[in-house]
Order: structure tokens, then sequence, then C-alpha cells
């Protein structure tokens, strides 16, 4: 999927969101753990972006990591979009919505399946929809 420009204003983000769902999609902040409402959610679905609606995770992807986030080992082919993150002294890699360009989280290379991804990311930037 190509990013493309949302037509929104970063005003008409914070009058769509809730101010924390503004302050991670938009500000890349990040939930505190253990707290987001999909850690332990274990329903069939696919998780989209709270923000756009672009579709990202498919449940099956996802797994219990242990450390306070939704985790998933695959996102969706052409979902998210990686980018070098050198905030707060660590070099990370970022996941971002592809459609609208939103902070999702973070993915590390210490999962624990074959694709040996671990997409850390925070709830309140997904809607599930169910199967």
């Amino acid at each position: 999927m190509t990013k493309r420009p949302m037509p929104k204003s970063e005003e008409e983000w914070k009058q769509m969101l809730t101010p924390e769902q503004y302050h991670v999609l938009r500000e890349k902040g990040t939930e505190m753990a253990f707290t987001g409402e999909y850690v332990h959610e274990k329903a069939n679905g696919t998780y989209a972006c709270k923000a756009c609606g672009n579709p990202l995770f498919d449940s099956t992807a996802k797994f219990d990591s242990g450390t306070g986030w939704p985790s998933f080992d695959s996102a969706l082919p052409g979902a998210v979009e990686q980018h070098r993150d050198s905030s707060g002294g660590m070099e990370r890699i970022e996941t971002t919505c592809a459609r609208c360009g939103s902070h999702l989280g973070h993915v590390f290379d210490d999962g624990p399946t074959q694709t040996a991804k671990r997409y850390c990311i925070n709830s309140v930037c997904l809607a599930l929809e169910e199967k």
C-alpha cells in the first residue's frame, strides 16, 4: 500500500482522536505497558489503524510477548512502513501505518516464530474488527 496524504490537518486529527490516541498516533508517544485494551485480547479478526481504518494485522499473527503491549509476528502485506528511530537514546525501528503515516509502535528482531519479528504495537492505535 502506498502512503496517501490524508485529508486531515493536525487540528482535524486532534478533534477526531482522543488526547491519548493523538499523542501516540500523531506525536509518536507510547501508552503505559499492560494498560491497553488489546494486550490480552484473543478474539479472531483484523486489527486496523485507529486513525484511518487501514487493516494492519491479522489476529493469527498475535502472540503474548509478556511486554505489556499487543505483539504480532507479521503485518498484512503493504500495511505498515518501517523507519529508523534514534529517539530516547535507543536505536529502534518505528512502525507506522502505510496509509496515514501514524505511529503504531516498533518492530524488533526477537520474535518467537519463524519470522523472528515482534511488532510491539500500542493498543490505542488499533481497532479490532472481529470475524
